[in-house]
């Protein structure tokens, strides 16, 4: 028989952990993302340099296009702030493992 202490914590600590492995594998992965965001930032900065110095020409109307696109589908997301403060646990411990991952690899 459990007491009413453990049932009411049994859901937060669910939270707790699924939050904590998940923020863990995020973390990893955004970590191994960065490595790679690095190298392409580095061949974007070349790249406009050398717009710049006029070595090369570059249409900047297909990146104006995606940076619209990609702003228009974040606008709903604003939204879900409000159903995210209900879950503070999940999300702390998220945050932690994603710190975790991101550290350990």
């Amino acid at each position: 028989m459990t007491s009413p202490i453990a049932e009411s914590l049994e859901p937060i600590v669910f939270q707790l952990f699924l939050g904590g492995v998940g923020g863990f594998l995020i973390g990893y992965a955004i970590r191994k993302v960065l490595k790679i965001a690095l190298i392409v930032g580095v061949v974007v900065f070349l790249l406009m340099l050398l717009a710049s110095t006029n070595i090369i020409n570059v249409d900047y109307s297909g990146l104006a296009e995606t940076t619209t696109n990609v702003l228009t589908a974040i606008n709903p997301a604003l939204s879900l702030i409000t159903p995210l403060l209900a879950h503070v646990p999940f999300i702390v411990s998220l945050v932690f493992g994603l710190y975790l991952g991101f550290k350990r690899s």
